[in-house]
């Protein structure tokens, strides 16, 4: 069990799985000297794709199959992206399945969109008109799909749902002055808030495009929820429905010792082509129960669900007898991450990090070096990578 006076074994290496370092852009130039290996960045809204594509451009870890094992781990290549729309920004997709091309909504357009997937629904007609310009669905899903082919190591992320989030009121030039000079645009932080939010239903709409998307590419996603545990269970099922795993007879293990059929995968489900489901997804900072945990460990869920814990979110208790801790006990060894969710790089990014990996070895009753191997190895399995004579491979 790890002891609060042993050092952090960082030269092991730290991953952080859920990080927003680009809404802190001035931030970014710490990261060669943190002692985190790598931090998975996500992209939210409109304003901070291109921000991760970029980072991830100048600081993304190299594409192991060109690059050797110093280039790969080196402090120059310490971010994985990952491109996706927040359900806090979902209101600001439209739906144009129902259409045959893409054009510019109209003010009256504009409004309806809003009155549709707002509620309570709004009536005051200003208030629609200053909030931002609609994207349609489709063409953000081509944008996404553009980030993932010009990245391969990228994830999907971070999508999600909440139903307590209200939408807030468009910025004030009182808002602006006192907003911090160096932060991204767009974001929530300060914002007066309106009493609306987003309905469910719009907020699933987004989310299993994006679910679509990443099981077309084979993916990983990072995936929010905050209270709807159970819709947001429900959507994500509905996604691998028909793909169940199921248990093989007797003789179906023997014909596939002799021959697998059609890439099958020793489960009853074929393995590679499409598939409406990401192959692995992260609940990030997860706030469920123990019981929530074990409805997405039931075998014949085909997508492998991963479970991280952030200081800066999840809720510790002082005597870890909580239900966070409940939770991370009954989280199988393999399947646990650790996340920052913080939006500056830095050394308190690495202080929270350092911070959650004492918190889970003390649950979990690992000592610091175990506990950091794990951790670590199961980073690499959830966004896609394997170790092969202590060299990262895809």
């Amino acid at each position: 069990m790890a002891g609060t006076s042993e050092v952090l074994p960082w030269d092991l290496g730290v991953f952080d799985a859920h990080c927003h370092p680009t809404d802190t852009l001035a931030s970014l130039q710490a990261i060669p000297g943190m002692r985190a290996k790598v931090l998975t960045v996500m992209a939210t809204r409109s304003e901070d794709q291109h921000l991760v594509a970029d980072a991830a451009t100048r600081m993304g870890v190299v594409d192991t199959n060109s690059s050797s094992e110093e280039d790969f781990w080196s402090n120059e290549h310490k971010i994985i992206p990952a491109f996706g729309w927040h359900p806090w920004f979902s209101h600001q997709i439209v739906d144009d399945s129902a259409t045959s091309h893409s054009v510019a909504p109209t003010e009256d357009e504009k409004v309806a969109h809003y009155q549709r997937v707002l509620v309570p629904t709004p009536e005051d007609r200003d208030l629609l008109l200053s909030l931002p310009d609609l994207l349609s669905l489709s063409s953000f899903i081509e944008q996404t799909r553009h980030y993932l082919e010009q990245h391969p190591l990228a994830l999907v992320g971070e999508v999600g749902l909440d139903k307590s989030c209200r939408i807030p009121i468009p910025s004030s030039d009182e808002h602006q002055r006192n907003r911090a000079a160096d932060a991204t645009p767009g974001g929530r932080e300060g914002k007066r808030l309106t009493p609306h939010r987003v309905s469910m239903s719009h907020q699933q709409l987004v989310l299993i495009a994006q679910l679509h998307l990443a099981g077309e590419m084979q993916r990983a996603v990072s995936c929010h929820g905050v209270q709807a545990h159970g819709v947001l269970f429900d959507t994500l099922a509905s996604t691998w429905k028909g793909y169940e795993r199921r248990k093989l007879s007797k003789r179906e293990r023997k014909t596939q010792e002799v021959q697998p059929a059609n890439g099958s995968d020793g489960e009853g489900t074929t393995t590679g082509g499409e598939k409406p489901y990401p192959p692995r997804l992260c609940l990030h900072s997860f706030s469920g129960t123990a019981e929530t945990v074990k409805q997405y460990l039931v075998p014949s869920i085909p997508c492998d669900i991963y479970f991280s814990f952030s200081t800066t979110i999840n809720g510790w208790s002082d005597d870890g007898q909580g239900k966070v801790e409940t939770a991370v006990r009954a989280i199988p060894d393999d399947r646990i991450l650790i996340e920052s969710d913080m939006d500056c790089a830095g050394k308190d990014m690495d202080a929270h990090l350092e911070g959650v990996i004492r918190k889970i070895c003390s649950v979990k009753q690992w000592d610091l070096e175990a506990g950091v191997k794990q951790l670590g190895s199961n980073w690499m399995r959830f966004v896609g990578l394997s170790t092969s004579n202590g060299q990262a491979t895809l």
